[in-house]
């Protein structure tokens, strides 16, 4: 069973049919929506201020998220993934993104609905991902746009066989 584990009085909060991972953890100040999926050896740390998982989302194995004290929180929209080895530091990732892996978002970065930050890229601090669109590098710059349409199939075959691959666990 995951490590759940209230801090500083807060407690999180877990939406229905969430996988959690036996060794996931989340701590504190986290709200996570329905039919998300937390996979083995990610970290939701919200001890120092707070997190908020829209519903559908997949945070991929060995993620770290967290904030900054009193100065930035995460949020994440609905049927987001977070790849493998992500790091979102209190940042917002809207609808439908998609975060490689590897990235790292840093402190008041945001993602756009449907954009794509491509593997292993760093969005800096206070940079706005426009939506439908896709970034790379160290740091992360615009590589191109992509066509509404196109990163909706993307993203949402990847949010969605997310959900299935959760749903594997509740089989066993």
């Amino acid at each position: 069973m995951a490590l759940i584990k209230s801090v500083r009085g807060f407690t999180p909060v877990i939406g229905k049919d969430c996988f959690l991972a036996e060794n996931a953890t989340v701590v504190g100040d986290v709200t996570m929506g329905d039919g998300c999926s937390v996979w083995f050896g990610a970290v939701l740390r919200g001890d120092v201020n707070s997190i908020r998982i829209g519903n559908h989302v997949n945070i991929q194995d060995g993620s770290v998220l967290h904030t900054l004290y009193e100065k930035s929180v995460i949020e994440i929209g609905d049927y987001v993934s977070i790849g493998h080895n992500v790091t979102v530091h209190g940042a917002k990732v809207c609808d439908y993104a998609l975060v490689g892996m590897g990235s790292v978002l840093l402190d008041h970065a945001e993602v756009g609905e449907g954009a794509i930050v491509a593997a292993g890229s760093v969005v800096l601090s206070g940079t706005k991902i426009p939506p439908y669109t896709m970034w790379a590098g160290v740091p992360a710059k615009q590589v191109k746009a992509v066509p509404p349409e196109q990163a909706n199939e993307i993203n949402r075959k990847i949010a969605h066989n997310y959900a299935m691959y959760a749903g594997w666990y509740d089989q066993e």
